[in-house]
């Protein structure tokens, strides 16, 4: 697949005929939902186009829906507050603050920053059942030797994302991390986003925003970024098609292809 010719799903407002008159030589064929895009064209102009490679976190790198359930249930139970949460509702939902989860499933926390703070240690406790995904480090490692920009962007509180990525050994890919900071909006306002692009004295329109949820999406395209769904996380492809994305992904690797 790699070697001649990538398959990626690309979804765009524009109508073929602005496609055809592009004089892109592109093959495409009409889908339900967008356009099933062919051919070497679409890859080379977007590695001239990319410079910028922002990643979420949770759902995207790492795995941790576990982690996160586990951590959630036993801090609600400490704090004695009564959950019928399940583990599989609950991982549509990761990725979004506590507060909008909480409300979802109707669960009243009286002090939200004491079950953050309890969340927290607890997390760490959790955290052996959290694993990367296959060919992270592989996709990180080639990023950096093109001499991409790469960036990391989580809803997760800047302290608890940064001893995560060093128990992973991560941190040394990032040229820039964003966790979650106070007085700066959280995903899916396009702020943090503009905000680490300034950081790294990069345009955000070659920048593209990767991610397993709507907040990803919505985050870059508010920015003005490229963005792109991962498959393999926490929302299924129908819900990332919703979404509009400019790309669908069902591995990291074929991140190197973009």
């Amino acid at each position: 697949m790699y070697k001649n010719e990538i398959t990626i799903y690309i979804y765009q407002s524009v109508k073929c005929s602005i496609l055809t008159s592009a004089k892109t030589n592109i093959n495409f064929i009409q889908n339900v939902q967008g356009v099933l895009v062919k051919g070497n064209n679409l890859k080379d102009k977007s590695k001239q186009s990319i410079a910028h490679f922002c990643f979420d976190m949770d759902g995207t790198l790492i795995d941790s829906s576990r982690t996160i359930f586990n951590s959630t249930v036993l801090t609600l139970d400490k704090l004695g507050i009564k959950n019928q949460l399940d583990e599989k509702e609950f991982s549509l939902k990761i990725g979004q603050h506590f507060k909008d989860i909480f409300d979802t499933f109707n669960i009243i926390v009286p002090d939200l920053e004491e079950f953050i703070n309890l969340y927290k240690k607890i997390y760490f406790q959790q955290l052996k059942h959290s694993t990367l995904y296959p060919d992270v480090k592989e996709v990180l490692k080639h990023l950096k030797s093109k001499n991409k920009l790469v960036s990391l962007l989580t809803t997760k509180a800047q302290d608890q994302t940064e001893i995560i990525l060093d128990y992973f050994n991560l941190t040394g890919y990032f040229d820039f991390v964003m966790g979650r900071r106070d007085g700066i909006p959280y995903k899916p306002s396009p702020e943090p986003l503009i905000i680490i692009c300034t950081q790294l004295n990069t345009d955000v329109g070659k920048t593209i925003m990767i991610g397993d949820t709507e907040l990803d999406i919505r985050c870059g395209k508010s920015a003005g970024s490229f963005t792109c769904g991962v498959e393999y996380g926490y929302r299924s492809k129908e819900l990332l098609e919703d979404e509009h994305p400019d790309f669908i992904i069902n591995s990291i690797k074929d991140i190197i292809e973009l």
